[in-house]
């Protein structure tokens, strides 16, 4: 029996996933706006085999933000210069559908995608901070479920603009002066409830067809969207059961909307904490607790809460019931918090540290983590991962010199790329074009 081949995305956001990665001696102090630094960790992904590199986003800040999302790059700024340091590997980036304009996302990821030779993804996301509104001649912020309206939308939007022109439409034949095939070029003319776009897109098609659609909703609203549209998944699920229950789930939704379970592919996060010996694991683990305050984890647990104050409760009593405050933010991520603090009886100083510094299913040695990343993906909970490393440093060159070897070694992964494309790294079709409106006979403007 062949073994499955895992994939791996590399979560690439400066520093670290940690609040206060760039605290760690082993990333620049400035590793958020630091280009060399991330041509480093991307090239390093790409020498391990990785399938694409995944750039997160906001759009809101404060004062009690995670530190290294006060000063950090666009995403698509970086990934397209990016694109140019890399070769291989994938490159995704996060933009909002509730800030953006479709025509403009359009052209955004089809010129990475056409820059990058077939490489682009789009993370789907809605914007759950509140404070975001404040930045957007938007109005108020949507509420949860307008969101996923919007989105949805939004992204059959994008997604015809992208079919704005057939495969061969570019003929440019010098002779007789013909640029484009005049039956190859379609307008979109959508009228919704959301948005009004006529297209084309002034941006052909790329060697996968159309850039990859990621998303990462975990609430009723996000799981149907992502069965929906998605490609590919994110999930936070922090336990393999919670994993396995969330991939059925997903693959059956998948099923029930016409596609066949095979046709998204499911991400965990993975957050490893590995050493040599559980006792190195473990030094390292209170290293990455020893880089935050309780103040600061009290801020980082606020953020989810639309930046909730926490340091109004005490510390040592359980988790305090705050109402809904949340529900229109960060609702599965809330929801998981409340409902683990209940399970466990935690203490707010408990879940606070919890959060900020989770230990997570994947800590232990070199064969223990590797171990158990086959065992995700042999029972189903898992296609592949996002390595979410809390620092970018020695934590992030140990997995890539221990724990890769281990995994190829066994027949579960390969340090080469076998196609082109994002597309074909990661198991996936070619996007044909699907457009099936009016067909442009006069040549178009």
């Amino acid at each position: 029996m062949s073994k499955k081949k895992i994939r791996f995305g590399l979560m690439l956001n400066g520093p670290g996933t940690h609040m206060n990665a760039w605290r760690d001696e082993t990333v620049p102090q400035d590793a958020s706006v630091n280009i060399k630094f991330y041509q480093e960790k991307a090239l390093q992904a790409e020498q391990a085999g990785f399938s694409f590199l995944f750039i997160a986003d906001g759009l809101y800040i404060n004062e009690k933000s995670i530190p290294h999302f006060l000063n950090r790059f666009e995403p698509m700024t970086i990934l397209s210069a990016l694109a140019t340091t890399t070769s291989q590997i994938g490159l995704v980036g996060t933009l909002s559908t509730s800030y953006s304009e479709p025509y403009t996302v359009a052209r955004q990821f089809a010129s990475l995608d056409m820059i990058s030779g077939g490489r682009a993804g789009w993370n789907v996301v809605t914007s759950p901070l509140e404070g975001s509104a404040r930045n957007f001649n938007k109005g108020s912020h949507p509420n949860h479920f307008q969101r996923y309206e919007i989105a949805e939308e939004h992204l059959q939007v994008v997604t015809g603009l992208w079919n704005s022109w057939e495969d061969a439409a570019f003929i440019r034949n010098r002779e007789t002066g013909e640029f484009f095939k005049k039956d190859g070029l379609h307008r979109l003319y959508h009228k919704g409830r959301y948005f009004s776009v006529e297209g084309p897109l002034n941006i052909g098609r790329s060697k996968q067809g159309q850039p990859v659609i990621f998303q990462a909703g975990a609430s009723e609203a996000g799981k149907e969207f992502a069965a929906r549209e998605a490609d590919a998944i994110f999930t936070n699920a922090d336990t393999l059961a919670k994993a396995k229950s969330f991939a059925n789930e997903i693959r059956n939704r998948v099923e029930q909307n016409g596609r066949k379970k095979t046709d998204v592919l499911i991400f965990p996060s993975l957050s490893p904490i590995v050493g040599a010996t559980l006792e190195e694991a473990a030094k390292r683990y209170e290293q990455l607790q020893s880089l935050v305050t309780i103040d600061e984890a009290l801020n980082y647990l606020g953020r989810f809460f639309d930046h909730y104050d926490f340091s109004i409760h005490p510390l040592d009593e359980p988790f305090p019931d705050i109402g809904t405050i949340g529900q229109n933010s960060f609702q599965s991520t809330t929801d998981q918090i409340r409902k683990r603090a209940a399970i466990e009886n935690s203490t707010l100083r408990q879940v606070a540290r919890q959060v900020t510094t989770p230990k997570g299913s994947f800590f232990g040695t070199y064969a223990q983590v590797a171990d158990q990343i086959i065992e995700w993906v042999e029972t189903g909970a898992a296609d592949g991962f996002i390595l979410s490393t809390p620092v970018l440093g020695s934590l992030y060159t140990d997995f890539l010199q221990h724990v890769i070897p281990i995994l190829e070694e066994r027949g579960y992964y390969q340090q080469s790329y076998e196609k082109g494309t994002l597309r074909g790294n990661l198991g996936l079709p070619y996007k044909e074009n699907r457009y099936k409106q009016q067909t442009i006979k006069n040549g178009g403007s």
